[in-house]
C-alpha cells in the first residue's frame, strides 16, 4: 500500500537522503498571495474585517469576537464526565513536565567584580491558535496554554473558529478546556484572519494585540503566521503531522501499522514513514495497514495520506543505516521498535519527540504523556524544538563590572575596537581610565 524506497547498498549522504526521502508538497509560500490580503485587511479593518472573513469562510458571523465568560462555564458543566476526567489528568501531567522545564536565574563570575547574570522573563501576552474543521482539538488548548502559564505569561487568549452548528460559538469542548485551564479570553475567529487580529488587535473592539502567536493550523494559518512574523513572535511555520517508525525484525507489525494509521487520519497530507532493515517486517506492516486502515472512521482521509508521496517504507541495510535515515528525515514524531529500543533512541539526534517501545505510542504523546505535542515538522527538528516553557521565556543578561574589573579588560576591548575600525568604542572605554591607559 505504501510506496517503497530501497536504500540498501546505496549512498546515505545527507545530500542524497534529502532528495529521496518522502516529503509532502504542502508549500506555505504558494498560498501567500491569498493570505497576505487577508492580513492586510484585518490590520486596517480590525475585528469587523476578521468577522467578515469568518462569515465568508466559516458560514457564520458571531455577534462579537470575544466569547462571553458564561459560555465557558456552561460548556464545562455540560462536558462528558469521561472527557473531563481525561482533560484534567492530561493537564496535571503536562503541567508537571512543563513546570520542571523552567530554568532558574544564574550568575557567572568572570573575575573579581565582573559578573553576568542571566534572568528569564515571561512573554507578557500570548495568543494561542486552536484549529477547527476536520477535528476538535482540546488537546491543543492544553499543550499551548500550560507551558505559557508555567512560564508566567501575564495574559493569554485562545483564538479558535466559530462553528455554525453552535450558533457562532467555538466548539464547546474547546470552551470547556479553556475553562478548566482558567483561560477566560476566547476569540471566536479562525484562519488567517485570527492570526492577523491577534497580531494587530483592535482598540475599538477592546481586543489587545499579543506578543507571540503559537499553535497548529492549516497551510493558511501557517502562511498568516509567516506574514506577521516580526510584528509578533511565532512558534513555527508548521506543516502537516508526520510519524516515522524505526523497526527491526523484533517489532510487532500490528502495533506499527496501527501507529502509522493513527497519524494518517489527521490529514490527507499527513506523513507515515516506516524505516526498517527487515524486508519481512516491511511486507508485514504494509499488509496490516491495508487490512486495518479501512475500519477507522477517517478511512478516506487516512488512505489518501498513506498512499501519498509523503508516506512510504524505507528499506535500509542495518540498524546503523536506519538511525542515519531517521536523523536525515528528522521526524516530528519518531517511534523506535527494536531490540534495546531505549539505547537506539538515545543514538537518534534529530526528532521532535522520540517514543520508545511498544507501550509509548505517539497517541499517548498527543494527549497525556506529559510531553508537548506541538513539534517541528518537515525536517525542521534538525535545528528547532517543539513547544515548551522555554518558548514563552526571554533570557536577559545583566552585565555588572566594577571599576577594577573593567580596567583589567580595557586593553582587550580597545584592541578589538581598533581591529574593527570602530574607534569610538575604544574611546568609550579609554575615557574612564584616561590617565591609567596613557601611562
Amino acid at each position: 500500500m505504501l510506496q517503497r524506497i530501497d536504500l540498501r547498498g546505496k549512498e546515505l549522504s545527507a545530500s542524497h537522503l534529502r532528495r529521496v526521502l518522502p516529503r509532502g508538497g504542502d508549500d506555505v509560500t504558494s498560498v501567500l498571495p491569498q493570505v497576505t490580503p487577508i492580513v492586510d485587511a484585518v490590520r486596517e479593518g480590525g475585528a469587523s474585517a476578521a468577522l467578515d472573513y469568518g462569515e465568508r469562510f466559516d458560514g457564520v458571523r458571531p455577534k462579537a469576537v470575544r466569547v462571553p465568560a458564561g459560555e465557558l462555564a456552561d460548556a464545562a458543566k455540560n462536558l462528558d464526565a469521561d472527557v473531563r476526567a481525561a482533560m484534567e489528568e492530561a493537564i496535571v501531567r503536562v503541567r508537571k513536565v512543563h513546570a520542571e522545564q523552567k530554568p532558574s536565574a544564574h550568575t557567572t563570575t568572570l573575575a573579581e567584580g565582573a559578573t553576568v547574570t542571566e534572568r528569564f522573563h515571561p512573554i507578557e501576552r500570548v495568543g494561542l491558535y486552536v484549529p477547527g474543521g476536520q477535528a476538535v482539538y482540546p488537546s491543543s488548548v492544553i499543550m499551548n496554554v500550560v507551558p505559557a502559564q508555567e512560564a508566567g505569561a501575564e495574559s493569554l487568549i485562545v483564538a479558535t473558529p466559530p462553528q455554525k452548528e453552535f450558533g457562532g460559538l467555538p466548539h464547546p469542548t474547546i470552551l470547556a478546556a479553556c475553562y478548566l485551564l482558567g483561560v477566560d479570553e476566547i476569540w471566536a475567529v479562525g484562519g488567517g484572519q485570527a492570526v492577523a487580529l491577534m497580531a494587530y488587535g483592535d482598540d475599538e473592539a477592546d481586543l489587545e494585540p499579543v506578543d507571540i502567536i503559537t499553535g497548529p493550523g492549516n497551510v493558511y494559518v501557517a502562511a498568516a503566521k509567516n506574514v506577521v512574523r516580526g510584528v509578533v513572535g511565532i512558534d513555527a511555520v508548521a506543516g502537516p503531522t508526520e510519524i516515522a517508525v524505526v523497526a527491526d525484525d523484533t517489532a510487532d507489525a500490528v502495533l506499527v501499522a496501527y501507529d502509522l494509521i493513527s497519524q494518517a487520519e489527521h490529514d490527507p497530507m499527513a506523513a507515515s514513514v516506516l524505516i526498517t532493515d527487515s524486508e519481512e517486517m516491511a511486507a508485514a506492516v504494509d499488509a496490516e495497514i491495508e487490512k486495518r486502515y479501512q475500519v477507522t472512521a477517517n478511512a478516506e482521509r487516512a488512505e489518501e495520506a498513506l498512499r501519498g508521496q509523503q508516506s512510504g517504507i524505507v528499506l535500509v541495510d542495518d540498524l546503523d543505516a536506519a538511525i542515519r535515515v531517521a536523523d536525515a528525515y528528522a521526524a516530528e514524531h519518531l517511534e523506535v521498535h527494536t531490540r534495546d529500543a531505549r539505547a537506539v533512541a538515545e543514538r537518534v539526534k534529530h526528532a521532535g519527540a522520540i517514543f520508545v517501545g511498544d507501550y509509548s505510542p505517539v497517541p499517548l504523546g498527543d494527549y497525556a504523556a506529559g510531553s508537548n505535542h506541538v513539534l517541528p515538522t518537515a525536517g525542521t527538528a534538525r535545528y528547532s524544538a517543539g513547544l515548551s516553557t522555554h518558548t514563552f521565556l526571554r533570557p536577559v543578561n545583566i552585565i555588572e563590572y566594577n571599576e577594577a574589573a573593567l580596567r583589567d579588560i580595557a586593553a582587550h576591548v580597545i584592541a578589538f575596537a581598533d581591529a574593527e575600525q570602530l574607534p569610538a568604542h575604544g574611546e568609550a572605554i579609554r575615557a574612564r581610565f584616561e590617565e591609567d591607559l596613557n601611562d
